[in-house]
């Protein structure tokens, strides 16, 4: 089969796709062709040694993925060959062929197999951020960062199915037109407008609610001068680069919290809760409430051209790698 293989954290360019043997079937387990991956942030983070987790060597980067069964062991019985399924695993996603415990397999049915690879960790992680961390609750306000990327875009559809009034910020006027096309309420530029100010404006001078924020760096305290009393800063990611550093009494001036978000770690020990926002957001999606984009689809070994997308944050929407 063919996939990308890491055998020592370097740069992501420096990586390439290999020939490899498949792996073999394990019991309780189901093997996939894949048709498509879905690229996150996170999996850039991995092959470059950055993330939290750090795979034994050699492994192949990758959490999501769709396509269809071609094997399983006797011990899956709701499954079977021809499936067509998403898979959500940590690793082995970026290769033609992947085997996945039956437990983070499930049947997409009639759902594009792009949609399917992009759908559980993207809303998945803002479903979850919005309604276990936040608690947010109808009529509040929400101001998202990085509003048109993967988890962005998602943050803004779910809390606008949510009941909430969506503040979408971004860096460009093309990227603010697709979050009004997916249910923002109001836009902030902030490469030509002030974040902090335009965002109280926006929020009728008291401040905004929940800050969702998977962007850091320099935006992170402006937006945090921006939330109302007893806000809720929603700590997603850091994709503009740098971690932020918070001067500790904005948090006690505003009686505000920071909450971090961890969706892969909460859906391990949370299984339940879990499976119950998937259901969900399945609802939501067969419902027409949210609607995934898909921003780009790049064959498996243009790979490092789908992480310039994400790196150099032109995304708008889900990146998608192709296998066949």
């Amino acid at each position: 089969m063919q996939a990308l293989v890491v055998h020592a954290f370097k740069p992501y360019k420096d990586h390439s796709v290999e020939t490899v043997d498949a792996p073999a079937l394990k019991p309780g387990h189901v093997r996939i062709a894949v048709e498509v991956a879905g690229v996150n942030f996170p999996d850039i983070l991995m092959v470059e040694g950055k993330y939290q987790m750090k795979p034994p060597f050699p492994f192949i980067p990758g959490a999501e993925a769709a396509g269809v069964i071609t094997e399983l062991s006797d011990d899956v019985p709701h499954l079977k060959v021809g499936d067509r399924v998403g898979v959500m695993a940590q690793t082995g996603a970026f290769a033609t062929e992947i085997v996945a415990p039956k437990e983070v397999v499930w049947p997409c049915r009639d759902m594009p197999f792009d949609i399917a690879a992009g759908l559980a960790l993207v809303y998945g992680t803002s479903y979850h951020a919005l309604k276990q961390r936040a608690q947010l609750q109808p009529g509040e306000t929400v101001l998202v960062l990085g509003a048109a990327g993967g988890v962005g875009l998602a943050a803004v559809e779910l809390a606008k199915a949510m009941g909430a009034t969506v503040i979408a910020a971004a860096s460009t006027d093309e990227k603010l037109t697709v979050c009004k096309q997916h249910g923002a309420d109001h836009t902030i530029n902030y490469t030509t407008e002030d974040l902090k100010s335009r965002a109280k404006e926006l929020s009728g001078g008291k401040g905004v609610d929940v800050v969702y924020d998977p962007v850091g760096d320099k935006f992170a305290e402006p937006a945090f001068r921006a939330m109302g009393w007893m806000g809720r800063y929603l700590v997603i990611g850091f994709a503009a680069g740098d971690i932020p550093k918070l001067p500790l009494n904005l948090p006690l001036l505003k009686s505000a919290d920071i909450r971090g978000v961890f969706w892969g770690t909460w859906t391990m020990r949370d299984p339940k809760g879990h499976m119950e926002n998937m259901g969900e957001l399945f609802a939501m999606y067969g419902a027409g409430r949210i609607k995934p984009r898909v921003s780009g689809h790049y064959p498996l070994e243009k790979f490092a051209d789908a992480f310039d997308e994400l790196t150099s944050r032109r995304a708008m929407g889900k990146v998608i790698l192709t296998m066949r």
